[in-house]
């Protein structure tokens, strides 16, 4: 295959696709992501025969069992699947709306108007689910897409994308505006990066590896998030139950996403309350602490605690496990300063009953979410009432945060005249 020529052949047309998802009815898009919900649940054997594929080979290369299972489509990730789609009909579409519309001395009226990007390439890993998400995000923003899973997900990922084709048709819409990367030729992926002249905006979602290389050498924009070393902050003034459970919840409900809590950092007036309550929550579950020499002193009396000593690099590590960074601050100015120089700019959080100090740390906290008295695990799309997300952005583009609907979309200036011109 001559993968340059493919490639272009799957730029032209997705961008001839994308004008016409971007003059797509409301009910079009509606009626394809309902249509594809419903064929979803009914796919049955022939999308449990393709996953397995992927399963046999997968195993066969000796692929670890946390990553086979993220590639299994099981019963209850398909029904996940079809509700998204369903919720996403649900929501209001963000294409053509108008804001800010202003009268201006001359007579004629400003604002701006919410336009589709036009075409985006996504590239991922592992999770077949991640086709269908990325699939109905672009049908209700109007855009279209190219997308190119990872070689282990190839069966899955072509079965699912042959579901979103039927539901364009069935719509009334273009076929091409969802486009698979057939090949796991990963020369696919540099071309992909590397056309202006068709995509719009990359969007990887992956591991940091392969974040580092799209961002490295892509000719377009990307939609990235390299880490997510996140901080929750323990202020002096705090309520002690709600930080423990908030505190817990952020680093042990689940080790392994972006936005669990990597750093612990606790106001030098909360740590000897705090520290050994939190400390013996930590060794019950197993976590190792690497801690600064007062942290450490603290935590020292904690039965069967796992202490280590924090190095440079801990306070900047995305550990992705039963590990999390302490360290004993003087005040609140140590702890933004330590977060704005350390962190990764994805998710931090103040657990404090001051509200000056609260403010002070949603103003001058440069994160794409800072939070009060919440975990660190609602940075999701989901949960922010996005509906879904298509991932999670750190840059200061248009896009911060979960990256939804609005995300994939943009503005432009509109002005309303009649007959006006400029004296």
């Amino acid at each position: 295959m001559d993968i340059k020529s493919y490639m272009e052949t799957l730029g032209r047309q997705a961008r001839t696709a994308s004008a016409g998802m971007a003059r797509a009815a409301t009910k079009a898009k509606n009626d394809a992501l309902v249509e594809l919900a419903r064929i979803l649940r009914e796919a049955g054997a022939p999308l449990r025969e393709a996953n397995e594929r992927d399963i046999v080979a997968a195993q066969a290369a000796g692929l670890a069992a946390p990553m086979v299972d993220r590639l299994r489509l099981t019963d209850k990730i398909v029904e996940t699947m079809a509700e998204g789609c369903e919720q996403l009909a649900a929501m209001p579409d963000p294409v053509g709306e108008m804001t800010g519309i202003k009268r201006r001395p001359s007579g004629i009226s400003v604002g701006q108007m919410r336009v589709p990007l036009g075409v985006f390439g996504m590239i991922y890993e592992s999770r077949p689910n991640v086709t269908i998400e990325a699939a109905s995000l672009a049908i209700k923003s109007g855009n279209a897409c190219i997308l190119r899973g990872g070689s282990e997900a190839i069966h899955s990922n072509l079965a699912l994308w042959q579901l979103v084709r039927q539901a364009l048709a069935a719509a009334g819409l273009p076929i091409e505006a969802v486009q698979q990367v057939e090949t796991t030729d990963r020369a696919a992926v540099g071309e992909l990066i590397t056309m202006p002249a068709y995509v719009d905006v990359i969007i990887p979602r992956g591991g940091k590896g392969l974040i580092e290389r799209i961002s490295k050498e892509a000719k377009v924009p990307v939609i990235k998030h390299l880490d997510g070393n996140c901080h929750t902050y323990v202020d002096a003034e705090f309520d002690l139950d709600k930080a423990l459970v908030v505190t817990e919840n952020a680093k042990t409900q689940k080790y392994s996403p972006c936005n669990a809590t990597e750093s612990l950092l606790v106001h030098e007036r909360a740590a000897a309350a705090f520290l050994p309550r939190i400390g013996a929550i930590f060794a019950a579950k197993g976590v190792e602490m690497r801690c600064d020499a007062a942290a450490k002193a603290i935590l020292a009396t904690v039965a069967d605690a796992s202490l280590a000593d924090a190095s440079e690099e801990d306070w900047s590590t995305e550990y992705l496990a039963p590990i999390i960074s302490v360290k004993v601050v003087a005040d609140l100015d140590e702890a933004i300063a330590h977060i704005n120089k350390y962190g990764s700019h994805h998710t931090d959080a103040i657990l404090t009953t001051n509200h000056p100090n609260a403010m002070r740390f949603l103003r001058e906290v440069d994160s794409s979410s800072v939070m009060i008295n919440a975990s660190t695990r609602f940075a999701d799309g989901f949960e922010y009432g996005l509906g879904a997300e298509i991932g999670i952005s750190t840059d200061k583009i248009h896009a911060r945060g979960p990256v939804g609907l609005e995300g994939l979309t943009s503005q432009k200036w509109v002005v309303l005249g009649d007959g006006h011109v400029r004296g």
